[in-house]
């Protein structure tokens, strides 16, 4: 098949993923999504332990070592069946601690320790690069020799680009692919459905392409199963001989790297929509395995049998349908081996580009803004921008090691290398969930340690020699100390060079943090984070890991707003202050919210960065170990009355506070109400006084006409000024008595929107130099409402800024938002804003936002849009944070009938 034919073809499979991904996408903000978030779909997602190695190396495995490629598949399959307990505990802290990453729960269960998240974070990257390099040998091999059959023997001729430019649009196209997707926002677990979905529909592809190779071979080639068996006797295969070592080394370490890899982590924990998805999956993906592997060894031997001797093992699942005429069969091989190869870059470079912003972008991010965390820019836009820029890297890294190895090693070989570098997780990760006492330096010192080792024994010497590491210390030694060779470490020689690799650094890693937790004693946090992770089925939540501080609820709200997005962030705030049994967008600060909001943070940024973001603002609020030991040294039942006494006397200080509250509400109502009746007697006063004094002088007579006019203007201009005063105060009482008629029909907002900025002031978008911002767009919305009623509330809203905003370029926004069956409209300048103290109060009658003089009338205004938007069945709220005054009206947008 010519190449420009096979980019075409790739081009449009990725497209029809793109629409998959997409159209998921949209269902998802639609909320249309439970069929997707199925058991099977979650099942599917997991065959991306699946890649290019399993779809092709494994046929080459099998032509070169017999049966031992069955250990790939054994390995994850006990994993599923045997310790299922382990999945479901990892789910269960994945869901209870917002974990996004594995090097997120290593961080989390050791005192939320932003050192180790970076430390398992070069890990990671560091042990994936083979692998991505391995994926794009895969595809560039697959290209090579599809377009070799078509268009002659010389690969580097012709039509047909070298591997080398090859391999780099390959992972020029895959970068693309998942920063378009992978980064479109900042998910609060971390979840991708689009993407989940897109995997799945490549786990069918890539079945079904083995599968119909598998059946072709045996019933289309061969005469039959018999047939096989016959031929597999009759090949060199059935003189293969078990090396139990090596066969029980590598079914290890595939049953570690189906936890271990980061690829893996994200769909089994990250990506886990509801626990019990794991019943299906223990046994569901153990079957999809056994349907992988069923066809490889028949595919060996036949290839074996009917390709020239000296053709590439590696890529029987593609050349043997080629060598039979069988081009439609090809293209199937190689879209299974694609979409294999694709699946893994993707989900990889998702998971590690959110290891690296989360551990090492967001920290040093925040050490450079020490102690500015609520005054900093959009923090989702520099996440998303690290997150971006990472999987570029991690696809770069991948490209430049498939370069400097020359891509000439077999699958497997370059599969395992990764693995054994993932595998250095375990300990930290087996001991974190099942051992309080492992702590911090116990888990560093094992991770550096046997990262160090692996290194030394394994990846470096995988370049080749003189590349990264010089022969002679490859094969003498450094300083010509044989006993540190590479490959015979201490003197250890004959072993096979991964068992070799995989003993001494799992050994030196095990040793290390065992020794280095029964010798260090671990930090408070630590302590609650153990005894959450262990207990982690004992517990409905996180341990509560901070007392009550001084922080303002405000300023959490303006930080989490620059990392949930304001939506969200108001959403969360609203939650919180309604389970208080209070009104607005600022509930106290208890631990108990912290905790909350800790965890809330913890699902976008990871564990360490959350903690340290509640921590700069809280202002270093986090229990002590003085508060740890005393709990300690008290008994269970002592434990139980305490925690009874704290909690009523929990409530007890939040009805003491709410009286206070509430007292000194009604103390600043009653000062408002004195200003209010001095102030109403004034304003009857004036206009009564100017109206008598100017009638005495009419009726004296002895005027000229200009100025019996000009009287006469006075007075009818204090007649209307006294009669807006007394139709304020009627409208109030109206209103509040509920004898107002409202007369309701279909309106567009973006008329009374504009009738609104007229009548306050705004002739046009700017005036006097406001500049006001709209998305005329967004206003197009018909609403069911009495139109005069309504615009009655935004001509006070928009008058309230024009009245107070002293900025100086101000400026108003006007956002419109649908809401399921309602529609959001925000009033937001850039002004001072109003006090925290003064926003109880804003909409009782007597309140006003400035002083007299400039208010120009009774304080009524917010009032009676209280009551009016009562009576529209919507509401009026102040919302904080904002950065200036902000005010949202919520109204449905069709009214109910009975209403």
């Amino acid at each position: 098949m010519p190449f420009d034919i096979l980019v075409l073809t790739c081009v449009g499979y990725v497209g029809f993923l793109f629409l998959v991904a997409f159209a998921v996408e949209r269902r998802a903000a639609a909320g249309g999504i439970r069929w997707l978030r199925s058991p099977w779909v979650y099942t599917l997602s997991l065959s991306i332990y699946c890649t290019a190695w399993t779809f092709y190396g494994a046929v080459g495995s099998a032509a070169r070592s017999g049966l031992e490629f069955v250990t790939i598949y054994l390995g994850p399959t006990i994993v599923f069946v045997g310790w299922w307990s382990l999945l479901r505990k990892l789910v269960r802290i994945g869901k209870t601690q917002r974990i996004t990453s594995i090097a997120d729960l290593i961080s989390s269960r050791y005192g939320k320790s932003n050192a180790l998240g970076v430390i398992v974070t070069l890990m990671a990257v560091v042990a994936a690069t083979p692998y991505i390099a391995l994926q794009l040998q895969s595809v560039t091999l697959s290209f090579g020799a599809i377009a070799s059959a078509a268009s002659g023997p010389a690969v580097g001729g012709g039509h047909v680009p070298a591997p080398a430019v090859t391999a780099l649009w390959v992972a020029a196209g895959l970068a693309v692919f998942t920063v378009f997707f992978g980064t479109r926002n900042l998910d609060a677990n971390e979840q991708h459905q689009g993407i989940v979905t897109a995997i799945a529909v490549e786990a069918v592809v890539k079945l079904v392409a083995l599968m119909a190779i598998g059946i072709f071979v045996v019933w289309g080639v061969a005469q039959g199963p018999a047939d096989i068996l016959a031929r597999i006797q009759a090949s060199p295969l059935a003189e293969w001989h078990m090396r139990p070592g090596r066969w029980a080394g590598i079914t290890f370490l595939s049953a570690a790297a189906v936890v271990t890899l980061p690829r893996m982590f994200q769909v089994l924990v990250v990506e886990n929509a509801d626990e019990r998805h794991l019943a299906t999956a223990a046994w569901a993906f153990p079957a999809y395995l056994f349907l992988m592997c069923l066809f490889v060894l028949p595919i060996a031997v036949v290839g074996l049998e009917t390709l020239p001797e000296g053709a590439n093992p590696d890529l029987f699942v593609l050349t043997l349908p080629l060598h039979l005429d069988r081009g439609w069969l090809a293209m199937l091989a190689f879209l299974g081996g694609f979409s294999s190869a694709s699946a893994m870059v993707i989900v990889a470079a998702i998971a590690l580009a959110t290891m690296v912003s989360n551990h090492v972008v967001m920290p040093l991010w925040l050490w450079l803004r020490a102690g500015r965390a609520t005054q900093s820019g959009d923090v989702r836009a520099t996440v998303l921008a690290a997150r971006r820029l990472s999987i570029a890297a991690v696809l770069g890294l991948g490209y430049a090691y498939y370069r400097f190895t020359g891509g000439g090693a077999a699958l497997a070989s370059i599969g395992l290398i990764s693995f054994v570098g993932a595998a250095q997780v375990l300990p930290a990760m087996l001991g974190g969930i099942y051992w309080r006492g492992a702590t911090r330096a116990g888990a560093a010192a094992g991770l550096i340690l046997g990262f160090v080792v692996w290194l030394y024994t394994l990846f470096l010497p995988s370049f080749g020699s003189d590349a990264l590491m010089a022969g002679d210390l490859i094969g003498g030694g450094p300083f010509g100390l044989s006993w540190l060779r590479p490959h015979a470490l201490f003197g250890v020689s004959g072993m096979d060079p991964l068992l070799h690799a995989l003993f001494w650094s799992l050994s030196f890693n095990t040793l290390a943090f065992c020794a280095g937790s029964l010798l260090t004693f671990p930090q408070p946090v630590e302590r609650l984070q153990g005894a959450a992770f262990v207990n982690a089925f004992d517990q409905g939540g996180g341990t509560r890991g901070w007392a009550r501080g001084m922080a303002e609820a405000e300023d959490l709200l303006v930080m989490s707003q620059r990392i949930l997005g304001a939506e969200e962030a108001q959403a969360f705030f609203l939650a919180a202050t309604r389970r208080q049994g209070k009104a607005g967008y600022l509930p106290d600060t208890t631990p108990d919210f912290l905790e909350r909001l800790e965890r809330r943070l913890a699902g976008s940024v990871g564990g360490a960065t959350a903690h340290a973001m509640v921590a700069q603002i809280v202002g270093g609020a986090a229990v002590s170990v003085e508060d740890l030991m005393a709990v300690a040294n008290e008994t269970a039942q002592i434990m139980e009355y305490s925690s009874q006494i704290e909690a009523k006397s929990e409530e007890l200080a939040r009805t003491a506070r709410a009286l206070r509250e509430a007292n000194a509400k009604l103390t600043r109502l009653s000062v408002q109400k004195d200003a209010f009746l001095s102030q109403i007697s004034h304003e009857l006063r004036t206009p009564m006084t100017s109206i008598r004094s100017f009638s005495e002088i009419l009726m004296e007579g002895g005027l000229d006409t200009g100025e019996r006019a000009r009287f006469a203007g006075v007075i009818h201009a204090e007649a209307i000024r006294l009669t807006r005063l007394l139709d304020d105060l009627l409208d109030l009482s109206v209103l509040e008595n509920g004898q107002v008629g409202l007369s309701h029909e279909a309106v567009s907002l973006q008329s009374l929107i504009d009738r609104a900025l007229v009548s306050a002031g705004f002739h046009g978008e700017t005036r006097r130099d406001w500049v006001i911002e709209r998305d005329r767009a967004a206003e197009a919305v018909e609403v069911t409402t009495d139109p005069d009623r309504l615009a009655q509330v935004f001509i006070n809203l928009a008058s309230n800024a024009r009245k107070y905003c002293e900025a100086e370029r101000p400026r108003l926004k006007i956002a419109v938002r649908k809401r399921g069956t309602s529609v959001e409209v925000d009033f937001v300048d850039n002004g001072a804003g109003i006090p925290r103290d003064a926003q109880g109060i804003i909409f009782e009658k007597f309140a006003r936002l400035g002083d007299s003089a400039r208010a120009g009338g009774a304080g009524l205004g917010l009032a009676i849009c209280r009551e009016i938007m009562g009576r529209l069945e919507g509401s009026i709220a102040y919302v904080p944070g904002q950065g200036g005054a902000a005010f949202r009206v919520t109204l449905p947008r069709r009214r109910a009938r009975a209403a």
